[in-house]
């Protein structure tokens, strides 16, 4: 039952991403069953159900690695000589 509703997605439970962290799921399984989880003791439910950890990458959509680039190698080089 609760493998289902994660599956079905965050947003389908109201949040506004699809990223299911600890508490999100933890309030899943609180709604769900009843049963109150602390957030930590989450991560060994979702291993029996063989689900892993994944993080979402941390690099804005926006990123421009092209002056990423040229910061490094030059106004960063210039900073260090400060």
């Amino acid at each position: 039952m609760v493998e289902k509703e994660l599956l079905r997605g965050a947003t389908a439970h109201g949040w506004a991403t699809e990223l299911w962290s600890l508490p999100r799921v933890a309030k899943l399984i609180n709604s769900l069953t009843g049963v109150s989880c602390h957030p930590g003791h989450v991560w060994k439910i979702l291993r029996q159900m063989n689900w892993s950890l994944q993080r979402p990458t941390l690099r804005a959509k926006e990123r421009d690695e092209e002056k990423i680039r040229q910061w490094k190698t030059q106004t960063w080089e210039e900073q260090k000589k400060l």
